[in-house]
């Protein structure tokens, strides 16, 4: 009787059946490692905008405060996005022939807002207010980066859970005093003690106990 199998047939499933096995669990990794990477969540990306804003200039070199643009940062969940009117306070009669601004003046001559580009684009199930951190000690670098070093403005995190949980279990060491929370840089200190963490949470009134129930972030 013929064989069924040729003789290399045990060969192929020494190779095959391993293969079987070793093979799923490559391309789960490859999946999982994809997962965290900058293409996925954004991270050191710059989004094209209608007009290429500098915070750079503005913040640091003017010396512009954060709020007179993001007017709604203290009291509201979005810290808002300037309308044409407050660009026009001074381009109205500052660099008013510019190329680069002409977006802004024709936004201002036909009443049609600009439409900003999102840069920190959260998902939909996450919850987030910008007044809630701010008002209680994280200062718009702790998440934004160095903007006051920025030409143009890019995600400087990666804004996963995991990055934010790593704040929420342990906030003291990264929580400012309210003179430095609209600081367009960070502020270089040595390392903080425990007293003046401890300072910090009291002066807060934080409870980092409740900063990582499910309900703070998914509502």
């Amino acid at each position: 009787m013929s064989q069924i199998f040729g003789r290399g047939a045990n060969t192929a499933a020494r190779i095959a059946l391993p293969s079987l096995v070793i093979v799923p669990v490559l391309i789960l990794a490859t999946l999982i490692f994809f997962r965290w990477t900058d293409y996925v969540t954004g991270e050191d990306r710059i989004v094209d905008q209608p007009v290429a804003f500098s915070h750079r200039h503005h913040t640091s070199e003017v010396g512009i405060d954060c709020r007179y643009c993001h007017t709604s940062v203290t009291e509201e969940a979005s810290a808002g996005l300037p309308p044409t009117k407050t660009c026009m306070t001074c381009h109205s009669r500052l660099w008013s022939e510019e190329e680069m601004l002409q977006p802004i003046r024709t936004s201002w001559v036909t009443g049609e807002r600009l439409r900003w580009n999102r840069v920190h684009d959260l998902p939909d199930h996450v919850y987030f207010n910008h007044s809630t951190h701010v008002t209680n000690g994280v200062a718009c670098t702790q998440c934004h980066g160095p903007v006051g070093d920025m030409r143009l403005i890019g995600q400087e995190a990666p804004l996963t859970m995991g990055w934010c949980l790593d704040c929420h279990r342990d906030p003291g060491p990264n929580l400012s005093p309210p003179e430095e929370i609209f600081a367009p840089m960070p502020t270089r200190r040595a390392k903080i003690d425990a007293a003046a963490i401890h300072a910090l949470l009291r002066d807060y009134d934080i409870e980092a106990g409740n900063l990582t129930d499910c309900t703070t972030c998914h509502r």
